[in-house]
């Protein structure tokens, strides 16, 4: 938890919150000869300040992920350069360096562990320090080379070959407290033992 200004000129300061999170998703299913890439998401949703309103949400990471096709598209100009003779590699160009050994995940599997958020959240009110049962989701949206895109599914429903999210949300937790420290500084409070990473592990089949 932070508190600062949202902008120069802005007279009053605001929380934000920095979540990190764990994050092993299954969704290779999503993936057919008609999906060109998928945006996945994750969102923190927790309830609003005044009982009557819907709960808020806002993302703090999102990806897209390419399909194989997309990720080596096959134009005119591969395949000419297919049928022409290929020059050999240098052996330099054959060795593979050390820095880019990592191992590449099949698309739709997605394996994160105590990840940065890409986006930092605060609410409308300003306030996010204390709140109760917040919980991390995660979304997804198919985005096929022809015809409408399809949107998260709840776990009982399907369309076609699809079928709804399984798990997909993580156990709730609590945000830290923020106390003042001295004029215009804030600490967070804490117990003195460091947040466990909030988890989400869905499994799309």
């Amino acid at each position: 938890m932070s508190k600062c200004r949202p902008h120069y000129h802005s007279p009053k300061k605001e929380e934000y919150a920095h979540i990190k999170f764990d994050l092993d998703a299954d969704l290779t299913s999503l993936f057919n000869w008609n999906t060109k890439q998928l945006f996945v998401w994750v969102t923190a949703k927790y309830p609003s300040r005044v009982a009557s309103e819907p709960p808020s949400q806002a993302i703090i990471w999102d990806a897209i992920i390419s399909s194989e096709s997309q990720k080596k598209p096959s134009t005119p100009f591969t395949l000419y350069s297919y049928l022409t003779t290929p020059t050999k590699p240098s052996l330099k160009a054959r060795r593979p360096s050390k820095s880019k050994q990592a191992v590449e995940l099949p698309s739709g599997l997605v394996r994160l562990k105590n990840s940065k958020p890409k986006y930092q959240i605060t609410d409308i009110s300003g306030q996010l320090s204390g709140t109760s049962n917040v919980t991390l989701q995660i979304g997804w949206n198919v985005q096929p080379w022809v015809g409408a895109l399809t949107w998260t599914m709840a776990e009982e429903s399907s369309w076609a070959r699809w079928r709804g999210i399984k798990g997909g949300a993580s156990e709730a937790f609590d945000m830290p407290s923020l106390k003042v420290k001295g004029v215009n500084q804030e600490v967070v409070k804490g117990s003195g033992k460091p947040e466990k990473a909030a988890e989400a592990s869905p499994i799309v089949k």
